[in-house]
């Protein structure tokens, strides 16, 4: 891998986690429209992805334990481990090529429903919902790195405050994404290259987390994912046509 590869993956990592820390998700959606790309294979690039994001969820889930409703996490949590261990094992049997397409359309899909649809869809957080929000979760993780966008619709649905929607997030975010780094590493896609990687672009991470903690109440996350979900549509759209 060439060193400019290595200096945009980490500079990338370096906007995603800033992006994660003002908006509270977004770090696998954003990053994984640069990693396909730089990486040697599609599977390396959601190995990494999911190490990184890792690093995102420690703190502030530490922070908001207490604030951590178990009974409002651990169906979802449970359903979406279930399903992100098969979609894991797919990864390593579907062509790379077909993924990339795949991951363009899913990244316009994404783009779409956030940008027109996201403030006027609103859902129950009940039983069946956790489970098919859960199940979506766990393919769209397994398969793209991005298990965000369906949780979080059961999240701000579920929760009371701000504190608990940080709370039930980031411990999702954080054990789903402890579980998938074991089920690739048991598939053979966490290579040495990309822990060599990940020992750099964690630096990235570490600062976007900081440079997103002093900007926090300086920008709106509205506008940052509305900029964000502009971005993802048109990635999306290169990515489908590459």
């Amino acid at each position: 891998m060439t060193i400019t590869a290595i200096i945009i993956i980490i500079l990338a990592a370096t906007f995603a986690s800033f992006t994660q820390r003002v908006s509270g998700f977004g770090f696998g959606i954003f990053i994984m429209t640069i990693l396909p790309h730089l990486m040697p294979s599609y599977g390396e690039a959601t190995a990494l992805s999911g190490l990184l994001a890792i690093v995102t969820s420690i703190v502030p889930a530490i922070q908001m334990a207490r604030k951590l409703p178990v009974r409002k996490l651990w169906l979802i949590l449970l359903t979406f481990i279930i399903t992100s261990f098969f979609a894991v094992l797919l990864v390593t049997k579907i062509d790379s090529r077909s993924l990339k397409h795949v991951l363009g359309g899913v990244l316009i899909a994404v783009s779409i429903y956030f940008l027109f649809f996201s403030g006027k869809i609103h859902m129950k957080p009940n039983a069946p919902i956790q489970l098919s929000m859960g199940t979506l979760s766990g393919f769209m993780g397994g398969l793209f790195a991005m298990q965000g966008p369906p949780a979080v619709i059961y999240f701000v649905g579920c929760s009371s405050d701000k504190d608990e929607y940080i709370a039930l997030t980031q411990w999702y975010f954080l054990i789903g994404n402890i579980m998938m780094s074991i089920f690739r590493g048991g598939s053979g896609l966490v290579t040495p290259l990309v822990g060599k990687i990940w020992c750099l672009a964690v630096l990235g991470v570490l600062l976007g987390l900081w440079i997103g903690a002093k900007v926090y109440a300086r920008i709106r996350p509205e506008l940052l994912r509305k900029i964000i979900y502009a971005y993802m549509a048109v990635a999306g759209l290169i990515t489908l046509l590459a």
